[in-house]
């Protein structure tokens, strides 16, 4: 919790030049309050460093200043894990946090945990933006704010897009009428 605070309140600077599917990495170490009774990382306590990992990413980009301005903040609308390796205590690793892609409604990005060369476990996350009036805002506003990228999203893999799909995250077109 402490690390997600200092990464939102006090975000890293932001990378010059840095685009938006560009890689972001969070370099981490298992504190001893990660763990869960079997000592090692907590499922729940791997949501949180996803959090932090986004908060660099968007850091990165200098985007906290341009959100704060707008009055937009951002949200997970929903999320997957799969677990490869466990982490242990004292065990430095990353998250490398990257853009996948986004439709109307949401913003789809992967984060992978990685011990060296070893993949620890991979997350994919759904995420949305919020105005503090609760509007909600239109992810390619989002992506037109934060970056240089003028097309549409690139095609989600298929197994994210059929994740979005089956939770009722993707964005579904609207019936006539």
């Amino acid at each position: 919790m402490i690390q997600l605070a200092l990464a939102t309140t006090r975000p890293r600077p932001a990378v010059p030049g840095r685009g938006l599917f560009d890689p972001s990495v969070t370099r981490l170490r298992v504190r001893l309050g990660d763990l869960d009774f079997y000592r090692h990382v907590n499922n729940g306590v791997y949501l949180q460093m996803m959090d932090v990992g986004r908060s660099n990413y968007l850091a990165d980009l200098g985007a906290f200043s341009l959100l704060k301005e707008r009055g937009w903040y951002p949200v997970v609308a929903s999320s997957t894990m799969s677990y490869r390796r466990s982490l242990t205590l004292g065990q430095r690793f990353e998250i490398t946090t990257r853009l996948l892609g986004w439709d109307p409604r949401c913003a789809y990005l992967e984060q992978t945990f990685s011990r060296g060369d070893e993949h620890v476990a991979r997350g994919v996350v759904a995420g949305r933006f919020l105005g503090r009036d609760g509007s909600r805002i239109a992810a390619p506003d989002v992506i037109g704010l934060l970056g240089t990228h003028d097309g549409p999203s690139p095609e989600l893999p298929a197994d994210v897009r059929a994740w979005a799909e089956a939770v009722g995250v993707a964005h579904r077109d609207q019936p006539a009428g």
